[in-house]
């Protein structure tokens, strides 16, 4: 089972689930993606929280007001972090989690420290718990049906773009190409033999000085 909550206090609302137990978090690790980013109480147990992300935005440059949500929502989630007071709560993309098979289920590591970030949360804000909660909705899927379906797009979306960019190198080429002829054969109408017999002086009369007189 996991659990799905709408954050409103961005436009269009932001889309966060959250795995039920252990077995859960750990098809999240396997079947995450890219474009999700992963929240846990630092140091202590907790229910692992996403945030998958829109086209164009990054993990760097979540709202203020969307994290405090987020964070509060990971603080809520922990048995031992919801008690306490100024407890961290961590985050890093999907992609820079680790997960090999010395770990327990539900553990994971980093693949770049450098990439982790850490918010310290003062304490429970309950209006925020409170609202998040409202919108909590329990579901079923198939993560990995999921997963491959949204490989599958992606990878419609990669063809297409080289598609594309293939046209449009055609499209370039054919363009240099012509305007390369134009420039090869700009004095092809000049040199005709209509118009080089029109400029010599061979086949004219005598009298065609007169014409300057």
């Amino acid at each position: 089972m996991v659990f799905y909550f709408t954050s409103n206090v961005v436009d269009p609302p932001a889309y966060v689930y959250v795995g039920k137990d252990k077995f859960e978090n750990e098809e999240l690790i396997q079947h995450g993606w890219e474009e999700d980013v992963w929240f846990h109480v630092d140091k202590l147990s907790s229910a692992h929280i996403y945030l998958r992300l829109r086209e164009g935005e990054t993990w760097e440059d979540i709202p203020e007001d969307l994290l405090t949500d987020l964070v509060q929502l990971t603080k809520a989630n922990s048995i031992e972090g919801n008690k306490k007071d100024n407890i961290t709560v961590i985050y890093t993309p999907w992609s820079n989690l680790r997960k090999d098979g010395s770990m327990a289920v539900g553990q994971v590591s980093f693949k770049d420290q450098k990439k982790v970030k850490r918010i310290v949360v003062p304490q429970r804000e309950n209006a925020i718990v409170n609202r998040l909660n409202k919108t909590k909705e329990e579901k079923y899927p198939d993560l990995r049906e999921e997963k491959e379906g949204r490989l599958r797009e992606l990878r419609k979306k990669d063809q297409a773009a080289q598609q594309a960019r293939r046209k449009e190198e055609e499209r370039v080429a054919k363009e240099r190409q012509e305007l390369k002829w134009q420039k090869d054969h700009a004095y092809d109408d000049i040199f005709t033999e209509e118009n080089m017999a029109g400029m010599s002086n061979q086949d004219r009369g005598s009298d065609w000085e007169d014409d300057f007189m």
